[in-house]
């Protein structure tokens, strides 16, 4: 890592390329699920895209790249207009982190066929350090999105989840402590000692549920890869 940035210098064009494509999609699932569930919000809004341009926050990526935490621009929806208001929204909220669950998988598939049916043996040593390179930021970081957005504190996903599930009254008696569970989360960011009895131990199941995605691929393509190939 540089001095002032989160990612090494040289890495950066491969994690702004990784960000745009899992914002996108973490966004997008988040707009899809509450249009398919009756809420025509997102889609007036023009969220129910692929188009990192309706997605991506520029102060948010900026920071991302900084410190190795970010944000896009969140999807507005109206709980009114779901027939099951809590229930679906609870849903939406879940769709975000899930999609990047998925992607990550799903990169990681990839990776193992392109390694099994030989599709990189032709390709440069360059060529083949590149893709390493991206898939190994679209797996780690995609379960890094995961878990973080999981989190019960807002404005994340996690916190939603919770204040929907809980009973309305207690949700109420959360609300003046909002801003507070926020600075919560920014000292556990940038105060190393808070950070590794929080977010640290938190962070770690990243590599849990990499070995679990291995369990299943491994197998299924009678391949074994070691992640650390990814400098992961």
């Amino acid at each position: 890592m540089s001095n002032f940035l989160a990612f090494p210098l040289d890495r950066i064009p491969f994690v702004l390329l990784v960000l745009m494509i899992s914002f996108s999609v973490h966004e997008f699932a988040h707009a899809y699920t509450a249009t398919k569930f009756g809420d025509p919000t997102p889609r007036s809004m023009g969220r129910v895209t692929l188009n990192p341009r309706s997605h991506l926050d520029v102060l948010g990526t900026i920071l991302f790249v900084l410190f190795g935490i970010g944000w896009a621009k969140p999807v507005l929806i109206n709980p009114s207009r779901f027939k099951r208001p809590r229930l679906m929204s609870i849903l939406v909220s879940v769709a975000g982190p899930v999609s990047n669950l998925v992607l990550s998988f799903v990169t990681l598939a990839v990776f193992f066929a392109m390694i099994k049916w030989g599709w990189i043996n032709s390709w440069s040593v360059g060529a083949k350090d590149a893709v390493l390179v991206f898939i190994g930021y679209m797996v780690k970081l995609n379960l890094f999105l995961f878990i973080f957005n999981l989190i019960p504190i807002p404005p994340l996903d996690g916190y939603r989840i919770l204040s929907d599930s809980l009973p309305r009254r207690m949700a109420m008696q959360l609300r003046p402590y909002e801003q507070w569970l926020f600075y919560i989360i920014l000292l556990a960011v940038f105060i190393k000692p808070i950070y590794n009895v929080t977010l640290g131990p938190i962070f770690k199941l990243q590599w849990v549920i990499l070995d679990l995605f291995s369990s299943i691929l491994e197998p299924l393509f009678h391949l074994r890869i070691p992640m650390g190939i990814f400098g992961l």
